[in-house]
């Protein structure tokens, strides 16, 4: 197996692994794991235009819209029609999602502590570069002509 299969593998094991703890704790609160996500993105009680969401949660438009609507019924985020671009949704947290947001934080601290425990500050520091290194890389695109040599080696042997 090649080391970058390895990285991805891992990377989705650990993601994984994760969701489904986040999940399974998050069930008596009645969201979801992708949901808590949405509500710490949003948490500073600002109002911001969907996409903005969607930027910093690293999820997908459509996804997110039918996200949002479902946590808009539910009274989490209130969703309003930008001022400014009647096209464009601006989204922000209710004071139920707050709340609700709260009790999560509070009720997943023992297992951040235990997940952080892990790991030395420098450690932590070196994983979230590694991270961030990797999704610019991937976030921005290339065209024809930039492509890494390798990738036109490897295409070129397997025609």
């Amino acid at each position: 197996m090649d080391a970058w299969h390895e990285i991805a593998m891992t990377l989705r094991g650990a993601y994984l692994a994760m969701h489904r703890q986040a999940d399974g704790e998050f069930a008596r609160y009645a969201i979801t794991a992708d949901q808590f996500v949405v509500l710490a993105a949003l948490i500073d009680g600002t109002v911001v235009a969907q996409s903005e969401v969607c930027r910093r949660t690293y999820a997908d438009p459509n996804t997110m819209g039918a996200m949002l609507t479902l946590m808009e019924t539910r009274g989490l985020v209130k969703r309003m029609r930008h001022p400014n671009d009647r096209r464009t949704r601006t989204v922000v947290l209710t004071p139920k999602g707050k709340r609700i947001f709260a009790k999560v934080w509070a009720g997943r601290e023992a297992t951040r502590d235990r997940m952080l425990a892990l790991f030395t500050g420098e450690e932590v520091e070196a994983l979230l570069g590694l991270l961030h290194r990797i999704i610019q890389e991937l976030a921005t695109p290339r065209g024809r002509g930039q492509r890494p040599k390798r990738r036109a080696a490897v295409r070129a042997v397997n025609r």
